[in-house]
């Protein structure tokens, strides 16, 4: 999902939907989220995170998944207020 003038892309938002064995429904993984600069704290984070749990919803996902570097404190806020709790760790390697 993503915001757009033209060309210039102001915000997204990635949802992937994914399947594994385990459960009978899928699960929501929300990525890059981003807001420009210069519009950050006029709602459009929120109203894009809001859309993505609706569509995650819609899919009829039995969880949604956000993921956040550790120092990005104000994405851990707006995730809070919209819903979302602190669950856990990521662990990754880089290639």
């Amino acid at each position: 999902m993503e915001i757009k003038q033209g060309k210039k892309r102001f915000a997204r938002a990635f949802l992937y939907i994914i399947k594994n064995d385990l459960h009978k429904r899928p699960y929501g993984l929300m990525e890059d989220v981003f807001v420009s600069e210069k519009l950050r704290g006029q709602g459009i984070g929120s109203a894009l995170i809001s859309r993505v749990i609706k569509e995650a919803k819609r899919q009829k996902c039995y969880k949604l998944i956000a993921t956040s570097r550790l120092a990005n404190v104000k994405a851990h806020k707006l995730y809070k207020r919209l819903g979302l709790q602190k669950h856990g760790l990521e662990f990754r390697i880089n290639f």
